[in-house]
């Protein structure tokens, strides 16, 4: 098993196993908890909607069997993570449920074409002995077998669990089966009044399509990293000591493969540009749109697409560790989380198995000391074990945040995880980053004759500082200069045209000025005049949109930011006269977002650059645009896929339209157990009834977290 064990630099291992058996928060808890105790382990987490527990291991000399046998102990088994096992797992999963489902549903309607006759006493059209036992016998041939077959799914979940000392929810729902099933054989063989072989077939066949519709919303959660995914290719073309290619699958491929990526093509791994010069369409990943010019030795990400000629690269990444697979990894991690309410449901459905369990152990003695038979009594036990099932808590949360996180990536948003929809809810100030928050971060040219710009060009498209990347935009494609020498800091040097000439400072290029600025650029031949451009940071067409919103929801706004003090006052005023602050370094960013959650703020903060991943860490919530560095996305709670800050204004609202879900999910869920429990218990719910009480609170949970929206 050390084979499967993902070593790291710092002598630290980890291991992603695929578990299968886990379906609810509890099961997280109880996973993470005990796997976490053992001896090596270093961090565990489990995500639900596609069954990887990935657990970081102190050493590689930690023995993975261990940890597995101690999975199967606890009644989840679990074997090497595997993509396509896991798909595999999921298809046969899902097309248990379906065949489940069917079966429950066949054998309900037809167990109820038997047992209705006999209900129809209640309309004085009672039915002979003779005719009443015959009813029943085949009411319970035709429930009996599809209750045990539609059954299998729950009763090998909680033998798994008992098997390992514990209790899950789906030991008193089996349980519950089970003695419905024996007590309507007992009424069927004594010629009693009552079986209720169509309540437990029944009742198995709405618990079957909670279940399923908990399976759908989950791979409705896995579905935005698996489109994200499918982008990769799913081959790769690599190049042989002896200069042959071959295509191999993505899977395989290793750190230091030569690849060839022909035009029209998407980088399949991240790696480095051996020859030539590559032109990137990279929008899927930054979501800008003009083309990156990419030279020899520089970083290729997994996801571009290569908009010019063949290209030969060194693969320095596996397919799972690229650029492309930590954005789905983004979005795996959104599925499900370990908010606030889903601790709480966990903590709720802990106390539930004990506490039913004594609930129906008191019914049953309670109403047989009071003069109840036996059957009676074992009969609302039954009941109080059915109705009370926590279904409807145990979906309250998750199926919430599966329907919140799935919206807002429709909408361009990636929510890294519940606890942060939670945090962005309770939100009153939102501070803003100006340069590539609220502007574009991306330099335009201004004043310029197009004379000027064509002259400046060929020089401007050979480097790729932001100034001059803006010179050649504004002037297209074209000839690149000759003998081009870069020198950091400060310019750029080549012929055009024959003729030396120099872009940059002012200094370099020899302009008398003493009044340079960062938001300028000098150009001159050797020996002739020197000419200034000028550049502007262009605002977002929808910053001024986006901030009014803002206003409108009731939310305080101001701007953070560390450039010069003119460029953001500019911003400031024209967005509409809001709040800011300039020549701010790191620590002050961090410094200012914690005075005001000092002063009882909840702060979101929006911010891209290296420089706000600090003030991103403090703030309550936290949101970072997809072009920003992967250090401030790390930090960020939220990552935004387009160039939309009307993204920020649909992220809250959809944030706070599921909190409301939530709350109402846990409002009905008590009050549906506050009534439903003590009527079992006094005998007016009988079994039938109890299933379908407890079937319908959990459709009720699940569309009520359908209703989840935003503003837009």
């Amino acid at each position: 098993m050390s084979a499967f064990l993902r070593r790291q630099d710092d002598g630290r291992a980890r291991l992603d196993l695929l578990v299968t058996g886990a379906r609810c928060a509890g099961c997280i808890s109880k996973i993470e908890r005990e796997v976490s105790r053992l001896p090596g382990v270093d961090s565990v987490r489990l995500n639900l909607s596609t069954g990887r527990l990935a657990i970081g291991l102190t050493s590689a000399n930690v023995d993975p069997g261990r940890i597995i046998s101690a999975l199967d102990r606890l009644g989840y088994p679990a074997t090497p993570f595997d993509p396509g096992a896991a798909l595999i797992q999921r298809d046969r999963e899902g097309r248990r449920l379906i065949l489940a489902l069917a079966v429950a549903g066949f054998g309900a309607m037809n167990a109820m074409m038997f047992s209705v006759p006999i209900w129809a006493g209640l309309f004085d059209q009672e039915l002979g002995p003779a005719t009443r036992s015959l009813m029943m016998w085949m009411s319970a041939i035709v429930g009996a077998p599809c209750a045990i077959f539609a059954g299998m799914p729950f009763f090998q979940s909680a033998w798994r669990s008992l098997r390992a000392g514990r209790a899950n929810m789906d030991v008193p729902i089996s349980v519950g089966v089970i003695l419905t099933l024996a007590i309507s054989f007992s009424e069927t063989i004594l010629n009693g009044r009552d079986a209720y072989f169509d309540a437990a077939v029944s009742l198995l066949f709405l618990l079957l399509i909670g279940r399923w519709l908990d399976h759908v919303l989950r791979a409705r959660a896995r579905s935005a990293a698996g489109d994200l995914l499918a982008l990769q290719a799913p081959a790769a073309c690599v190049v042989d000591g002896q200069g042959r290619e071959r295509s191999v699958p993505l899977g395989d491929l290793r750190p230091g493969d030569i690849l060839r990526v022909r035009p029209g093509d998407r980088i399949p791994v991240d790696a480095t540009l051996e020859h030539g010069e590559a032109l990137l369409d990279n929008s899927l990943l930054t979501g800008e749109s003009a083309p990156e010019r990419v030279r020899p030795g520089q970083l290729c990400r997994a996801g571009a697409v290569n908009t010019a000629g063949l290209l030969t690269l060194r693969a320095r990444a596996r397919s799972e560790d690229s650029t492309l697979a930590a954005i789905a990894r983004l979005v795996e991690a959104g599925a499900q989380s370990r908010s606030r309410y889903v601790r709480l449901a966990d903590r709720a459905a802990a106390l539930y198995v004990p506490v039913v369990h004594a609930a129906a152990l008191a019914t049953f003695a309670g109403g047989w000391a009071l003069g109840l038979d036996p059957r009676e009594a074992l009969i609302r036990a039954v009941a109080v074990l059915i109705v009370t099932c926590p279904c409807a808590l145990g979906l309250a949360v998750p199926a919430v945040q599966i329907v919140a996180s799935g919206r807002l990536f429709r909408r361009g948003v990636l929510v890294k995880s519940g606890a942060a929809l939670e945090r962005l809810a309770e939100v009153d100030h939102v501070v803003f980053d100006k340069t590539g928050v609220l502007t574009e971060g991306r330099p335009v040219l201004i004043g310029a004759a197009p004379e000027l710009i064509a002259m400046v060009a060929p020089l401007a498209r050979a480097t790729r500082h932001p100034l001059a990347r803006a010179i050649a935009r504004a002037a297209g494609d074209g000839p690149v200069a000759d003998d081009v020498v870069e020198h950091a800091g400060v310019g750029v040097e080549g012929l055009i045209g024959g003729r030396r000439a120099r872009l940059g400072r002012a200094a370099f290029v020899g302009a008398a000025t003493s009044q340079a600025a960062e938001t300028e650029l000098w150009f001159g031949f050797e020996d002739s005049p020197k000419v200034r451009l000028e550049f502007s940071d262009v605002l977002r067409p929808d910053a001024v949109a986006a901030v009014e919103a803002l206003r409108a929801r009731g939310l305080t706004v101001e701007i953070l930011s560390g450039d010069q003090a003119g460029a953001v006052q500019g911003v400031a005023e024209r967005i509409g006269g809001i709040a800011w602050r300039a020549g701010l370094l790191p620590e002050e960013k961090a410094a200012a977002i914690d005075h005001l959650a000092g002063q009882g703020r909840k702060v979101l903060m929006v911010g891209d650059g290296l420089n706000d991943a600090a003030a991103l860490a403090r703030a309550h919530a936290a949101i970072a645009p997809g072009s920003a560095l992967e250090a401030s996305q790390n930090a960020a709670d939220l990552v935004l896929t387009q160039d939309a800050l009307m993204a920020v204004v649909e992220a809250i609202d959809v944030a706070r339209s599921s909190r409301r879900r939530a709350l109402e999910n846990f409002g009905f869920a008590a009050v549906y157990n506050l009534v439903a429990a003590p009527a079992a218990m006094l005998g007016f719910v009988n079994p039938f009834v109890a299933a379908l009480a407890m079937s319908g609170s959990s459709l009720v949970v699940t569309l009520n977290a359908l209703r989840v929206r935003g503003g837009r």
